[in-house]
């Protein structure tokens, strides 16, 4: 025997979520150009030959993200692109809705002299703030917006030099090229939700007034030995963020 573990098998996603994406797509595709056009529930049962239940499960994920509204007597409306525009909905409850988020947006990042994490942060995640670490600051644009949704600022681990040196600023996610190039995985995430007062600088970035509220989100990327590889945080105008968790029941 070679002592290979057997491969456990990938859950497979629930039929509502498979239906939920399906729909989130065609709604952003612009298949319903008028908002009243979206299929009642019953249309959709049959179409998709899945229950009612299923059904009411996806249309209320699509509702938490701020694409459709549901009234009693008006049936499913599709909320118009003005209405919706204005505020990142992000769900992420694993890194490959981290990498969607990515890939819904873009971000060109500018590297940035070594530095030591700020005292605050490294007090937050429990770290020794000695060590200069490698630093990259970006501005997160959504298309057809000018303002930025969001500032961010990474730092990553000083061992991984090599792959840092090799990071494209225009390119993929920081941690999906640092788990390329120094060929480790992420195998844990953190992440933590904070309002704080917008600095001079934050404000400046994200066109805002200086003390304003915005959101912090501070991720920590772990790789498959319990090594912090990366920090990221995020810095969100109130305005142009809505955070969604769902939580699935085993």
């Amino acid at each position: 025997m070679s002592g290979q573990k057997p491969e456990i098998p990938a859950k497979k996603k629930p039929r509502y979520l498979e239906l939920a994406d399906q729909l989130r797509e065609e709604v952003l595709r612009g298949d319903y150009p008028d908002p009243g056009d979206f299929p009642t529930e019953s249309v959709l049962c049959k179409k998709f030959d899945v229950s009612r239940f299923t059904v009411r499960e996806a249309l209320r994920k699509l509702m938490s993200e701020g694409l459709i509204s549901r009234k009693r007597g008006s049936g499913t409306i599709v909320q118009p692109a003005t209405a919706r525009a204005g505020a990142l909905h992000q769900p992420l409850s694993n890194v490959g809705e981290i990498m969607q988020y990515a890939r819904d947006t873009t971000i060109s990042f500018e590297r940035l002299p070594a530095q030591e994490i700020p005292v605050k942060i490294a007090e937050q995640i429990g770290i020794a703030p000695k060590r200069k670490w490698f630093v990259y600051h970006g501005n997160r644009l959504k298309p057809g917006r000018k303002r930025p949704i969001a500032v961010t600022v990474a730092w990553i681990n000083p061992d991984l030099a090599d792959a840092v040196d090799r990071i494209d600023p225009d390119g993929a996610t920081l941690f999906g090229q640092i788990e390329e190039y120094a060929q480790i995985t992420v195998n844990r995430v953190t992440q933590d939700i904070q309002a704080i007062a917008a600095t001079k600088k934050f404000a400046a970035d994200l066109g805002i007034e200086e003390g304003d509220p915005i959101l912090r989100i501070l991720r920590c990327f772990f790789d498959e030995n319990g090594r912090l590889f990366e920090i990221s945080a995020s810095y969100h105008p109130g305005e142009r963020f809505a955070y969604a968790m769902h939580i699935e029941v085993d």
